[in-house]
């Protein structure tokens, strides 16, 4: 009988050790009032177009002239154009074309990005926004954020050419998969990334019109690179000429463009045949703003 206190106190002991863990079970310990997280909403595209089909066989054939006169299968060929090396065909695809004329040779290529975001804080809109806006100013068109009673007096950014688009310089700049934005806004004609593609962009002007070699407008009448509106939800246009060696000079007009968590990139570019040759600016940025606009159209349907 000396023992049965000693029993009770153990079985007292137990059943609240029991107590406490059903309590810690059930979230009894949780703080009140703690604030729960909403999930940021998830993009509009679950899908990427397949690029190859992406472009009109009437556009292709008023973008790669010499094309249409190429035998059946070569044309073919051509016009069924090259897809790009990609190990996930549900975030980026790409495609690109290249045809040979007596005067130039014009190449185009297309790339989709579809942007997912991993945190549940951050968008996927948001973070195809910050995606876009590495582009944009690897173009030179991002103005930084105005501080100071003399920021707009500003004249040496070389935003200068574009518009002031809003962008937050200061936002979380990391994609889900790095690339290099400078070199995606600078390719050359041939679709690969130029050398000196983290440089600022030069103005259209800055080769010299010269004689134009009866090869269109003289860079002299070049459009500047600048932000595009009307477009997706974020665009600009990006003119490069660039002269390789003794070479003729060849330009690359780039488009690139944000709609919801897709960003989407357009390039075009001729390089003439003869060195006293000149690419008309305005055609090929004419062109390829009008193909942009179109791929927003079929992404929209």
């Amino acid at each position: 009988m000396a023992y049965v206190p000693g029993v009770a106190l153990l079985a007292a002991l137990v059943v609240g050790c029991s107590a406490g863990s059903d309590s810690n079970a059930n979230g009894a310990d949780s703080k009140a009032g703690s604030p729960t997280v909403t999930p940021a909403p998830p993009g509009k595209y679950e899908t990427l177009p397949a690029p190859c089909r992406v472009v009109p066989r009437g556009m292709l054939k008023d973008l790669l002239p010499g094309a249409a006169q190429l035998p059946g299968d070569q044309q073919e060929k051509v016009f069924r154009g090259s897809a790009s090396v990609t190990y996930d065909t549900d975030r980026k695809v790409g495609c690109g074309w290249k045809s040979d004329a007596p005067n130039a040779t014009r190449s185009l290529s297309v790339d989709f990005e579809r942007v997912v975001s991993y945190d549940p804080a951050v968008s996927d809109d948001d973070r195809a926004d910050t995606v876009y806006a590495k582009k944009e100013e690897a173009a030179g068109l991002s103005s930084p954020a105005p501080s100071g009673p003399d920021a707009e007096k500003d004249s040496g950014a070389p935003g200068e050419q574009g518009k002031d688009t809003g962008k937050d310089p200061g936002k979380d700049a990391d994609t889900d998969e790095p690339e290099d934005a400078a070199a995606d806004a600078t390719a050359s004609a041939d679709g690969s990334a130029s050398a000196d593609g983290s440089a600022s962009p030069s103005p259209s002007g800055d080769d010299g019109g010269g004689d134009n070699g009866g090869s269109g407008a003289g860079t002299e009448d070049a459009l500047p690179s600048r932000v595009l509106d009307n477009l997706g939800d974020a665009a600009f246009l990006h003119d490069l000429p660039t002269r390789a060696g003794s070479t003729a000079q060849h330009r690359t007009v780039s488009v690139v463009f944000r709609t919801s968590n897709v960003v989407v990139t357009v390039r075009y570019a001729e390089q003439p045949a003869l060195v006293t040759q000149v690419s008309d600016s305005r055609e090929l940025q004419e062109k390829a703003q009008a193909l942009a606009r179109k791929l927003a159209d079929t992404l929209s349907e």
